[in-house]
């Protein structure tokens, strides 16, 4: 449901809670056309989850303008909650947990509020990170195979009759390939 029941907590920020905010993934921040902002400033909007201590953490997720007066926010990544696991009591009896957010809104110069970086998505980081990580492993696994030998006479060293040894230039020559690479395009490991 629409709500612009935002509460004054200083001369230029604006909160608002949003109760029972767990089943909510997007937020839509609008400016009603009522009053627009001076010409210099435009609306750093914040969003706020409590930690799993109580704290609530801020953070920064777009801005909105006279020239953009409404935006759309993914929040269902920021928000943190503790596990299960921290309270033995929910355990034996699982209890449903209701957490209020806050939306936040700062009247800042255009300058400052446009420079700032939106938070990222949790989710979608840790999913960029985890296909990055998998792509990389899986090409030093490629390459290094090429170069695997079988040594069939060696020292007493632990290692059996089938054991395969990569050179360890290989591996040097793999890592510059690989950062060379990445400096010519941060996305070849899409491909």
């Amino acid at each position: 449901m629409v709500q612009t029941n935002f509460e004054a907590v200083g001369d230029t920020r604006f909160v608002i809670t949003l109760p029972d905010a767990d089943s909510i993934n997007h937020v839509v921040v609008f400016m009603t056309g009522a009053q627009p902002f001076p010409d210099d400033l435009g609306g750093g909007v914040y969003f706020s989850w409590p930690s799993p201590d109580g704290a609530p953490e801020w953070h920064f997720l777009g801005t909105i303008t006279n020239q953009k007066p409404s935006a759309i926010f993914k929040i269902s990544g920021l928000k943190k909650t503790s596990m299960p696991s921290e309270n033995p009591f929910l355990l034996s009896h699982p209890q449903q947990s209701s957490h209020h957010a806050q939306i936040g809104i700062s009247a800042e110069p255009l300058s400052v509020v446009c420079g700032l970086t939106p938070a990222t998505d949790a989710a979608s980081t840790q999913s960029w990170q985890l296909e990055f990580a998998r792509s990389m492993c899986e090409n030093l696994h490629n390459y290094s195979a090429s170069y695997a030998r079988s040594i069939q006479q060696l020292p007493s060293a632990g290692y059996g009759p089938n054991e395969t040894f990569v050179p360890l230039s290989s591996l040097v020559n793999w890592y510059n390939n690989f950062t060379r690479k990445l400096h010519q395009n941060t996305n070849f490991w899409r491909s």
